[in-house]
Order: C-alpha cells, then structure tokens, then sequence
C-alpha cells in the first residue's frame, strides 16, 4: 500500500467521499485528512486538488467520474503531472495498471452484487495489485474479511455505510478506513 494513504488514514479512517461539488467545501472544513473525488470536470479538477492540497488534504481522484477526459493512459499522466492528485481511484483493470506504471497511487473499486462479481473482483486484485481496495458496498464485514485474507491488500469500506455500528464493524472486519458521502459520519 501507498505509505502516504496508510499514514492518513491511521491518521483518521474516515474518507470525505464528494459525489457533488457542493460538498468539497464541508469536506475540507471537516477532520477527515483524506478526500475521494467523484465529481468534476476538465475545467475545475485543477483548482479543487489546489483547494484540497491548500487545506492539507490528501485527494484521490475517481477518474472514472470526471468528465472531458478519456478513461487512459494519456490522461492520468497528465492529472498527475500537471494537477498533481494524491491517486486515482477506477474501477478498470486497465486504469489499475497504466497508474501502477506511472507510480501513481491506484485504489480499485469493486462493486459485489453476487458471488461471481467477488469471485471476478477478488481475481482482478490478484492480477493488477493495487494499491489499496474501495469495497462497496461496504457494509458487508464477512466479505470485507475475505477479500483482505484472500488479496492481503487494504481495504476501503464504501457504500451505504450509515451510522457508527457499520463503521465500527467495518474497521473490525479488516478494514483501514470507511469512505462515506455522509456529513455525520466525517466527524466521528
């Protein structure tokens, strides 16, 4: 795992997950030490990292979310070179290993509907080794346990997490931090 993103998160587990541009400024404001970016555009990404760099935040940038760029290699080079973001965060193999070879910080996001899609995600692991793994949703600690067992690599909690008990549960079960979009939950 990155040693930065280990390091923040010890620091404090809980990840201000932004889904709307609305929330970037609470989420600057608040104790989270880390940042998941899952809006913006070609136009504002640049002054957001600068907005979170400036506050002492650590942002990952969902690249799979930000409108105007293509899903490439070409275009994490140029957000790490010229926007300078923490890491990424996709949910494509490809993407995985573009920025593992770039030596930009990768955290793969898997979605588990069924058994087949952890059976296909926890294989997708094995083969690009991230950095680190978004689980979602992450109120699933018997899974959250298994995958780590089975990958040996961190776990991010996301997803439908709602209150202290899922948080609680989801650290117990192996996971090194929680990325919500829940206000509430950013000052736990």
């Amino acid at each position: 795992m990155n040693n930065k993103l280990l390091l923040r998160l010890e620091e404090n587990p809980i990840v201000a997950a932004v889904n709307h541009i609305e929330k970037l400024k609470p989420a600057i404001k608040s104790p989270c030490k880390i940042i998941f970016l899952l809006t913006g555009n070609i136009y504002n990404l640049k002054g957001i990292i600068a907005q979170s760099k400036e506050a002492h935040k650590n942002i990952y940038v969902h690249i799979d979310l930000i409108e105007g760029f293509s899903k490439d290699k070409t275009a994490l080079k140029y957000i790490n070179e010229k926007m300078n973001p923490d890491g990424i965060i996709t949910t494509k193999t490809n993407l995985i290993k573009s920025a593992k070879s770039l030596n930009i910080c990768a955290i793969q996001r898997l979605f588990l509907l069924d058994s087949l899609s952890l059976e296909t995600g926890v294989n997708s692991i094995h083969s690009t080794r991230p950095d680190a793994i978004e689980v979602m949703p992450g109120i699933m600690p018997k899974i959250i346990t298994k995958i780590h067992n089975e990958t040996k690599i961190p776990i991010i909690a996301g997803g439908l997490i709602s209150d202290k008990e899922d948080v609680i549960q989801c650290l117990k079960a192996g996971s090194v931090g929680i990325s919500t979009s829940s206000e509430k939950i950013w000052y736990m």
